[in-house]
């Protein structure tokens, strides 16, 4: 009876041993990008929105942006992109712009999406992932509010109130 505890002790010990080793090596082997941090100027990237208008980011220099990474199948995206509509209308003519990047979804997926729920705001496709990467997004939706002068003043995971919006685009006003 003891011998047979000392086994099953041992192996329970040898299995916890080894999800330790697993997640060190699996924390020291996967690709560290640093994110973009708040006070870091917020990367250049140009994208293309579903009119086919170019987006720079530097190109909205002098104007608050509010740049939010989304997708049509995550709950909490779909939940906040009305509340980022109706603020788009009552922001856009005080000096901020909203940029609204979907993760490699099919043009006609997005476009379907943006129509059912009247959203009238740029949306573009990052098709291969590199405008994520370069931001180092994960989980979705993430939003960054980028300042007049181009540099990252917030960083948000996670699902926004229209509340919390409406104080996002407040703070980045210029």
């Amino acid at each position: 009876m003891k011998k047979r505890r000392l086994v099953m002790r041992s192996l329970i010990l040898l299995v916890l041993g080894a999800a330790v080793a697993y997640s060190l090596y699996a924390n020291l082997t996967k690709d560290n990008k640093q994110k973009v941090a708040v006070g870091d100027l917020a990367p250049d990237f140009a994208l293309v929105d579903m009119q086919g208008n170019k987006h720079r980011l530097s190109d909205y220099k002098g104007q608050g942006v509010f740049l939010n990474f989304w997708g049509t199948w995550c709950p909490p995206c779909k939940k906040e992109m009305p509340y980022i509509n109706n603020q788009y209308h009552q922001y856009k003519d005080q000096g901020v712009q909203v940029l609204t990047v979907d993760i490699q979804e099919p043009e006609l997926a997005v476009q379907q999406f943006a129509e059912r729920l009247k959203l009238d705001f740029p949306i573009m496709i990052d098709t291969d992932k590199e405008v994520m990467s370069t931001y180092g997004i994960d989980p979705l939706p993430a939003t960054f509010l980028i300042d007049k002068n181009g540099k990252v003043v917030k960083y948000h995971t996670g699902e926004l109130t229209e509340n919390k919006i409406r104080d996002f685009m407040e703070k980045i006003k210029p």
